[in-house]
């Protein structure tokens, strides 16, 4: 089958276009036909080697998180899904590979598709969907009445965790360009900065809750917008202790996590305030809520472009800019 091939990890090094063989399906697994996938910074960061010490992918492999496709055949044990189910996922990380014609996913991390969506805006949900959920949702338990900052609001995880924080009841802050302040309102935001002329340490203050995607600098930045026993919580890093022990890290990794976010670590307790590092894990159950969501009009997705499977790398490239608004999708069939 055709398939998207990260061949070595040196930054920035082209993704080929190549042959590879067809999935084994295993006894959990769903075999899936992919209509479409959508592209994230995550994806960048694993082609570069950013991750190579907890998600050790040894190249050749298939690259991609994130798909919309149709069920084509199903393991032995497999009981909710059947062929020509239309169903979306993140699959596992070990398991990814979603830019390629055909993939085997784990059926816990698979949910029915959005019956009012197009293959192309379904595969444009999953990872930030599931990141805003278990940052807004799990981690922060973010409730009706609180004030939540969001950084980045027109990129593919902002857009999508906006409208969730609206739809639990919150008000919410978000950073954008000028150009973008009108799709942010729309989504939702009540308190809209213009990151190119202000400063938002110097407009926030008593906030419950930050959604931390950018640099260290702005972390630390954060901190100092939430009140006492506020939580930040960053899908940016740095990798705290927390997560060292829900990944079943080696000692010797859980040591330099614990330097790395030490920092961090000090600044928030000295702030009473926690902070906690997320990497979005698959949860086919978790989609399924979001699909509730989509289908009863409470969020959309916002997609910037679509690229043929053909022009993967230049997507990429594409949203390496920071410029997209929403998520970038590639259409695979």
């Amino acid at each position: 089958m055709k398939a998207i091939i990260v061949d070595r990890y040196p930054k920035k090094a082209p993704l080929r276009l190549g042959e590879v063989p067809e999935p084994e399906v295993g006894e959990n697994d769903v075999l899936v036909q992919i209509y479409a996938a959508s592209l994230n910074l995550l994806d960048s960061k694993i082609r570069d080697g950013e991750f190579k010490l907890i998600l050790p992918y040894r190249p050749p492999f298939v690259a991609g998180h994130d798909v919309a496709e149709t069920v084509i055949r199903v393991g032995s044990k497999v009981r909710q899904f059947k062929p020509g189910d239309e169903v979306f996922a993140r699959p596992r990380d070990g398991r990814v590979g979603t830019f390629a014609e055909y993939i085997a996913i784990n059926d816990a991390d698979v949910a029915v598709k959005p019956k009012n969506l197009s293959m192309e805006e379904a595969a444009s949900i999953p990872l930030v969907g599931l990141t805003a959920w278990q940052a807004l949702v799990e981690r922060a338990n973010l409730k009706k009445g609180q004030k939540v900052f969001i950084q980045a609001g027109s990129g593919g995880v902002g857009t999508f965790a906006i409208q969730l924080a609206k739809h639990l009841g919150a008000t919410v802050a978000t950073t954008t360009s000028t150009s973008n302040m009108d799709m942010v309102r729309n989504l939702g935001a009540d308190v809209i900065i213009d990151y190119k002329k202000d400063d938002f340490e110097k407009v926030l203050s008593g906030f419950d809750v930050v959604l931390n995607s950018q640099d260290n600098k702005t972390l630390e930045k954060s901190l100092r917008v939430l009140k006492p026993g506020g939580v930040a919580v960053s899908i940016s890093g740095p990798p705290d202790p927390e997560f060292s022990r829900e990944k079943g890290l080696s000692m010797v990794l859980r040591l330099v996590l614990r330097l790395l976010s030490a920092g961090i670590r000090r600044r928030s307790k000295r702030a009473d305030v926690r902070y906690s590092f997320l990497f979005m894990a698959a949860n086919g159950a978790q989609l399924t809520k979001i699909t509730s969501l989509v289908e009863s009009g409470v969020i959309r997705p916002v997609i910037d472009r679509v690229f043929p499977f053909e022009l993967t790398h230049e997507a990429l490239a594409y949203i390496e800019q920071g410029r997209a608004k929403g998520k970038v999708v590639i259409k695979v069939k």
